[in-house]
């Protein structure tokens, strides 16, 4: 049911060598919806995100997908629940083709993506999917070209694909439009808004026009904690963001 939590954090910490970079978050992500994660450098978003997704372990707390417990779990084994993450630096084979890309993102929760090198025949049950996901995010046209060919936007495309691929119940994306013009900034928005329908998306990004174009709810880090959360409205207008990290960007 839209609304209901899909994703929650209890008091989830995460300290290397005596620094919290997460500290006490309680994060509440209702199904159904497009949460962003705000801040300033080094407020933790980014070590939040490997918190929810297995790549670090949490000091303390909990996080509970979809009514389970998946604290401290790995990635490989959150993954197939229903969560997907593109990265902020793109790692792409540059010269496999996009349709590989897709297939063998197809193929992987099938047991045959570690063994796609042995049969082009038994890779190829995934084209007509693969394209399907091409067309989705405008790369159809480019199917058989190497990611070695495309621009940094469409790679960033490319990848939204490959998560989309995995049919995640949630997706999260951390800084989507990062290092875009203003043109690839807007298909961005564009495209993630075709592909959040019917999903939840978390999402990172600095640029607050991409914030306050996707965002139902937007959450405000400092110094690994919760500061605001709410509508992007309400927080844009919230005196302590704004001192602490909105100001500047809106001056």
């Amino acid at each position: 049911m839209t609304g209901t939590p899909l994703l929650e954090t209890k008091a989830l910490t995460k300290e290397f060598r005596g620094f919290r970079a997460v500290s006490e978050v309680d994060l509440t992500v209702a199904r159904g919806t497009v949460h962003a994660l705000v801040g300033p450098n080094g407020a933790g978003k980014t070590t939040l995100f490997n918190l929810l997704t297995g790549f670090l372990s949490p000091t303390s707390g909990t996080v509970v997908f979809d009514g389970q417990d998946i604290t401290g779990r790995a990635p490989e084994q959150i993954a197939p629940l229903g969560i997907a993450r593109s990265f902020q630096i793109t790692s792409l084979f540059e010269a496999m083709t996009l349709r590989e890309h897709l297939e063998l993102a197809l193929a992987s929760p099938t047991g045959m993506g570690r063994q796609w090198w042995r049969s082009v025949t038994r890779m190829a049950r995934f084209k007509d999917r693969a394209m399907e996901l091409l067309e989705d995010v405008g790369l159809a046209d480019r199917a058989g070209a190497p990611a070695s060919s495309l621009a940094y936007g469409q790679k960033r495309a490319l990848e939204l694909a490959i998560a989309m691929a995995l049919d995640p119940k949630l997706l999260l994306l951390d800084e989507p439009t990062a290092g875009m013009g203003i043109e690839d900034v807007d298909r961005t928005i564009a495209l993630v808004k075709q592909l959040a329908a019917g999903r939840t998306v978390v999402f990172v990004d600095h640029n607050m026009h991409v914030v306050g174009s996707l965002a139902d709810t937007v959450t405000v880090l400092q110094s690994g904690q919760v500061l605001a959360e709410g509508p992007y409205d309400q927080v844009r207008a919230d005196d302590r963001v704004i001192t602490a990290y909105l100001g500047a960007a809106h001056e």
